[in-house]
């Protein structure tokens, strides 16, 4: 995995030196390694923060709730997106283009039984 690019909240202007100082510790629980799967992320910003809503939609259920609310600094924002940027040029390399949603045939419907809550 040293292949991934890691977002770092620390500040840029640091030195190396400085960063291998000061290293970050993280720990992460077995139930929030095992994630949330989502399938739409609704992004809203004031002037001081970017929100992240990560939900989950099913074909076939009338409501969907949000599992996962990220809130970022426009400056975390930008290298969110900067570091999102790299990985998936990184993946590209190994694996080929990205489709978008508008070059795949998606059917309208899924199989099986409509779900109920």
């Amino acid at each position: 995995m040293n292949e991934d690019v890691y977002l770092s909240l620390k500040p840029s202007n640091m030195s190396e030196e400085q960063k291998k100082e000061n290293p970050i510790n993280i720990e992460i629980s077995e139930e929030m390694a095992e994630g949330q799967y989502a399938n739409l992320a609704i992004i809203t910003h004031s002037h001081a923060e970017f929100v992240v809503d990560f939900v989950n939609v099913m074909p076939g259920t009338p409501k969907s709730k949000v599992k996962s609310r990220i809130i970022l600094t426009p400056q975390h924002a930008k290298r969110l997106l900067n570091a999102m940027a790299e990985n998936i040029e990184k993946f590209e390399t190994i694996n080929g283009k990205i489709k978008d949603t508008e070059e795949i045939q998606l059917p309208f419907q899924f199989g099986g039984p409509i779900a109920q809550a």
